[in-house]
């Protein structure tokens, strides 16, 4: 949800981080996001924003992931994978940061950052 709360192109961001990239996204992610796409107001709005984006990536399906919520599973994929994660959940940043994954995540409200520890 971070493109609309914080009006940023999220794949011209990453693509000036990162060079290349491939844009993923867990089906799981994509499920989550279509459940909240029905409401009303700002957070509905932001839902519906996030799944037309996640249309843009490819879509991993995760049904083999044994973890319960999704976010537990973007920790355990990015584990497995080792690859890195654009999120700005402090408790999944927390998460990854433990395993040694990097984070990408919104720096000053304006631009995207590389976290690592």
């Amino acid at each position: 949800m971070m493109p609309a709360q914080f009006q940023i192109d999220i794949f011209e961001e990453l693509r000036e981080l990162l060079g290349s990239f491939e844009p993923l996204v867990m089906s799981r992610v994509m499920q989550e996001l279509a459940g909240l796409s029905r409401a009303r107001g700002r957070d509905g709005s932001a839902a519906r924003l996030g799944f037309s984006l996640g249309e843009k990536c490819t879509i991993i399906d995760c049904n083999d992931l044994k973890s319960p919520t999704v976010d537990e599973q973007v920790i355990e994929y990015a584990t497995l994978t080792r690859c890195m994660v654009v999120t700005n959940d402090r408790r999944v940043r927390e998460a990854l940061y433990t395993r040694g994954i990097g984070v990408i995540s919104m720096r000053q409200k304006k631009k995207l950052e590389i976290m690592r520890r």
